[in-house]
């Protein structure tokens, strides 16, 4: 008997896809009222993919593009297909099971209504025994949302300006595309999630509970399920596994229907880590259950044992692992297509390895977006990356007190954290985003803040399904008001939205940031070709604009905040740069963001510093543009990626301006293994001249961070942070870089201190050579007598493990760039360089 997990959690003997022949059409809202009536009608039917979205069954169709507007919930969307349903002998029942449809749906069976849905959040199980045939019509209609919005329904406390219609709250649906301002306008409608066909057999399992945790050393695992049986006089044994290790599962007779419970201990496990602190160790585990003569081995997943504390004493917020604070970096996620909502598990996989192998060891899946898939929650228990779970509400005064609206909501809210239980990349469970800050902001008491949706009702829920992970009732939250930024949890972005300077970072004293320093950041140059077309890109044009993140009611976007640090650093007009020299505007543009996140995460891992935590927003580009993304909407990483995989880094040093008391060098090392380094110092002028350079060896305990003084170590005055400012500056960069006893480079930091200059230079010497690797790799080494201010490529088909970096003079750099593309292409790169007067071609000769 071959035994499956379906997405909705139950396992059974068979299970049938319904993937095939789907069609789709559209109808004005509430025209039809059922499938008998829309077969008479004569109507365009297109192919529609299952499970998929009607944007994505019109885009496949040529009929729309992201770049046309359609109000997808102006109109019914009526799905339809035919399946056959084979006899099955064995078969005590047929179910449908839906996983997800998005919004308003009614659905037919051979042409009666068989469900009711309006919360796509949630997966139904339809008996449909009765009605099957040999050949089935299965229909699918998605009701008219702006039709449902436009029934009258009890006022909000408050309104919030992120959405154009506050009835909203009344829908448990995603935000995206309908959040004018950041979101595309493409909202969700279809069978966004599977669909499939259940046979069940004489034998039922449902319901199975795996919890793992730790108590004290031990490992434990939690097991319980339900198991249907028709046969009398049943005699029913039961096991879990891991590994080596068993335990024997209780069970309680409750007429047909079993109940097995069981605890398996697992002496003093390897622990699950975060990938920047360790090793993400996982067990396989399942469950063996013996009824009668026949054995049924159900696969159970991979599971990991960890313990996640929260610290909020005295205003601080900090998370541990396995008793160590963890210094939590990483990016809000928003989904890996925003069309399907789904995207390839490929493109997922790559995305998840980027996110990984830029050091990010924390992704949170934000109130506006959607629970992500098994598939991603799996990937992230793999590779080391925690996930900061908000339930899906945003900014909105949600109808708590409707008895419908809170069932549906405590049943969606069940059917996640049952499947969650077993994944130790979950880490914290926030109510929601932005709720106690839209009230607050919109002047309403305190008491009022926070509803008992959110103070009792999750909570519980999150208490009696997966009491281990601790649960926030809101982000931002903890302050005297939700959104002050020194107490418990903020979304940072005094730096960035509101143009503070990047000195105000320390004063700001964040504790924890679950979204900060949201920029406009413009993607690279293919990225932008393919956006105009192969045309120069010019950043006035009504597409670019459009593509630029706003803020609802805002006179400014977040194009303008990019603008005002560039000036900020470059000490260059933006508006005269983009009218005469659109190619240097772009590129001080693309440098301008990494330079400022990267100097915010250099004080905010500095010993001076308080913050234990910060989340970029966002991980990833809704669609093409400079959006918020550090990489764009098709992966491919941005300039800021790479500043923040360099700030992100395990073994670290960083460099903190500490104005009249010079320069402090952090040595940071979060491995549980000493580091022994040598670190050099260097004041540099006019980019060749060495003003002063020292080296001091170093060694830094397991997860702890070393301080120096740079003027202790240059044992004498050279105003390094130019502070005094007593005379011509002397040095234009200060750079500090750790070695390992090689003398390979671990990593290195930079500061300009007062005027950043950027001297075009045409005669360098720059040494450069390509080998081959295995798999159709390069390994690129460059060198030069000249610093290198922001080096980059421009390179097609291959993806640098390094980009944007500072080039030290004689500094030999090695660069892996990795194939990105099935199909086989020549490595062909231009080297470019903020103060390198033009581009430079590399290629690669096969030597003979």
């Amino acid at each position: 008997m071959h035994f499956i997990k379906s997405g909705s959690g139950v396992i059974t003997d068979s299970t049938e896809s319904l993937h095939s022949n789907w069609q789709l059409t559209a109808t004005a809202p509430n025209a039809i009222d059922n499938p008998e009536i829309l077969a008479k009608k004569e109507l365009e039917w297109i192919p529609a993919t299952v499970p998929g979205t009607v944007a994505q069954a019109l885009q496949t169709a040529g009929k729309w593009s992201i770049d046309k507007s359609e109000d997808f919930d102006d109109r019914d969307w009526w799905y339809q297909c035919t399946f056959e349903s084979r006899e099955n002998d064995q078969a005590t029942s047929k179910s449908l099971y839906f996983d997800g449809l998005a919004t308003l749906a009614e659905v037919w069976l051979n042409g009666e209504c068989v469900l009711i849905s309006n919360n796509m959040f949630v997966h139904y199980e339809v008996n449909v025994t009765r009605l099957l045939q040999a050949s089935n019509n299965l229909s699918i209609c998605f009701r008219s949302l702006n039709s449902a919005l436009s029934e009258r329904r009890p006022r909000p406390q408050w309104k919030t300006k992120l959405v154009s219609h506050q009835q909203l709250r009344w829908f448990r649906t995603t935000l995206l595309g309908r959040i004018p301002g950041w979101t595309p306008p493409v909202a969700s409608v279809g069978p966004w999630r599977d669909i499939h066909l259940v046979s069940r057999g004489t034998i039922s399992i449902t319901e199975i509970s795996i919890r793992p945790y730790v108590e004290h050393d031990d490992g434990v695992v939690s097991v319980s399920c339900f198991i249907q049986h028709n046969e009398e006089n049943t005699e029913i044994k039961g096991k879990v596994s891991i590994g080596t290790y068993e335990a024997s599962l209780e069970y309680k007779e409750q007429g047909k229907t079993f109940l097995l419970t069981g605890e398996l201990r697992h002496p003093n496990p390897e622990r699950w880590w975060p990938h920047t602190h360790g090793s993400p160790t996982l067990y396989q585990c399942s469950i063996t259950i013996q009824i009668d003569d026949q054995t049924v081995t159900i696969d159970c997943g991979a599971i990991g044992f960890r313990m996640i504390e929260i610290d909020q004493n005295n205003g601080a917020f900090s998370i541990s692992v396995n008793g160590q604070p963890i210094f939590c970096r990483g990016a809000c996620w928003t989904v890996n297509d925003v069309i399907s909502l789904t995207g390839t598990p490929h493109d997922l996989e790559k995305c998840l390895k980027l996110a990984m192998d830029a050091g990010m060891n924390m992704l949170r899946v934000g109130g506006t977006m959607v629970y992500e898939s098994e598939r991603f929650y799996s990937l992230c228990d793999q590779l080391g990356i925690m996930i900061w779970q908000d339930f899906m509400f945003a900014n909105m005064d949600y109808p708590n007190t409707d008895t419908q609206f809170a069932s549906s909501v405590s049943n969606e809210i069940s059917q996640q954290l049952m499947r969650w239980q077993s994944h130790p990349c979950i880490s914290v469970y926030c109510g929601n985003s932005e709720i106690e800050q839209q009230a607050a902001m919109m002047g309403m008491p305190g008491e009022s803040w926070r509803s008992e949706l959110f103070s009792r009702f999750i909570p519980s829920l999150c208490e009696k399904i997966h009491p281990d992970i601790p649960y926030i009732p809101s982000t931002p939250s903890g302050g005297a008001l939700p959104f002050h930024v020194g107490r418990g949890v903020t979304h940072y972005y005094g730096v960035g939205a509101y143009m503070r300077p990047i000195s105000e970072v320390r004063r700001a004293n964040v504790r924890f940031t679950s979204e900060c320093l949201g920029f406009s950041n413009v993607p690279e140059s293919s990225t932008l070709n393919t956006l105009f077309d192969g045309q120069s890109p010019v950043c006035h044009h009504p597409l670019w604009k459009s593509r630029v993140p706003r803020d609802s009611g805002s006179a400014w976007d977040f194009e303008d905040v990019r603008d005002f640090y560039l000036k900020e650093i470059f000490q260059k007009d933006p508006v005269t740069l983009r009218c005469f020299d659109m190619t240097e505007y772009l590129a001080l543009s693309r440098v301008t963001t990494g330079e400022v996140m990267g100097q915010v995460y250099s004080e905010w891992r500095s010993a001076h510093n308080h913050c234990r935590g910060a989340l970029v927003w966002f991980y990833k580009d809704l669609w093409p543009g400079a959006g918020w993304g550090v990489v764009d909407s098709s992966g491919l990483p941005k300039a800021c990626y790479y500043y923040l995989k360099r700030a992100w880094k395990a073994q670290q040093v960083v460099l903190t301006d500490e104005g009249l008391d010079g320069v402090h060098i952090h040595i940071i090392n979060e491995s549980e293994h000493p580091l022994n380094t040598s670190m050099d110092l260097t004041l540099l002028r006019d980019d060749q001249i060495v003003v002063a350079r020292v080296t001091k060896e170093c060694n830094i305990d397991g997860r702890s961070t070393l301080t120096l003084i740079a003027d202790e170590l240059l044992n004498g005055f050279y105003d390094v942070s130019y502070a005094y400012r007593f005379g011509p500056q002397n040095h234009d960069v200060v750079v500090a870089t750790i070695n390992d006893n090689a003398g390979n480079t671990i990593n290195d930091a930079y500061l300009f201190p007062g005027q950043r200059k950027l001297i075009k230079h045409r005669n360098i010497n720059l040494i450069t050579s390509v080998s081959m690797e295995e798999g159709g790799n390069y390994v690129l080494s460059v060198q030069s007598d000249t610093f290198l201010q922001a080096v980059h490529f421009d390179v097609s088909g291959f993806l640098p493990n390094d980009n944007y970096f500072h080039l030290m003079p004689g500094m030999k750099k090695l660069i892996l760039f990795e194939r990105d593309s099935e199909v086989e292409k020549k490595f062909r790169a231009y080297i470019e360089a903020l103060n390198l007067d033009e581009p430079l071609k590399i290629t690669y000769k096969k030597s003979t």
